[in-house]
């Protein structure tokens, strides 16, 4: 049985610097999965964000990126929740992952934020109780270097294993609706990843 899912929301920020960073990796799902279906995105003040409404696999979706900075990604994901009566459960956040390494995808639903800000202000405004889409974009190594990390660009390599991970992703997105969570997690976290296969 497949998985309802009426909102998909990208994380990332707005200003144009940050576009190309780690960061934005939500933003570039949800711009990829928009254009994918011939949808554009459109401003809306009620939601602080951008959105879009495609239809994949008889699923009518409502595409969102918060225009609130992503500390402050709640408020617009709360708001969108609100306007378009979606519940927490039916929503799917797609943001960038630091412990997983870039090119790796993983589903899950609910839990903690995992110190990542966009998710902890989603968290704070909704709880918990979301489907989550982590796009790995790799960790630094060490604490102190994970905010320029995640606020730069990668190198071109990591970037395009981040973007091979992203177009497995939306390849993989009409499993999760047509059939199911369990389905789609078994198809993502065991797909293969550079030279070795993928462990859960």
């Amino acid at each position: 049985m497949g998985q309802r899912i009426d909102l998909i929301a990208g994380l990332g920020n707005p200003d144009p610097e940050y576009l190309t960073t780690r960061h934005n990796a939500g933003f570039w799902f949800v711009d990829a999965l928009a254009r994918d279906c011939g949808a554009s995105f459109t401003s809306n003040k009620k939601i602080f964000g951008a959105t879009a409404e495609i239809e994949l696999a008889g699923q009518r979706i409502r595409l969102l990126k918060p225009m609130t900075y992503m500390n402050e990604s709640g408020r617009s994901v709360a708001a969108a929740s609100r306007y378009f009566k979606i519940e927490p459960g039916h929503m799917l956040v797609v943001y960038d992952e630091l412990d997983l390494p870039p090119g790796r995808v993983k589903l899950k639903f609910g839990g903690g934020s995992a110190g990542h800000r966009g998710i902890k202000s989603i968290i704070e405004h909704l709880g918990a109780e979301f489907w989550r889409l982590r796009l790995g974009v790799g960790h630094p190594g060490q604490r102190e270097r994970v905010v320029g990390h995640v606020l730069r660009r990668a190198s071109a390599d990591e970037e395009q294993q981040i973007l091979d991970g992203l177009s497995a992703a939306l390849e993989a997105l009409p499993v999760l609706l047509e059939d199911g969570a369990e389905r789609l997690q078994n198809r993502l976290h065991t797909r293969r990843h550079g030279d070795s296969e993928a462990e859960d």
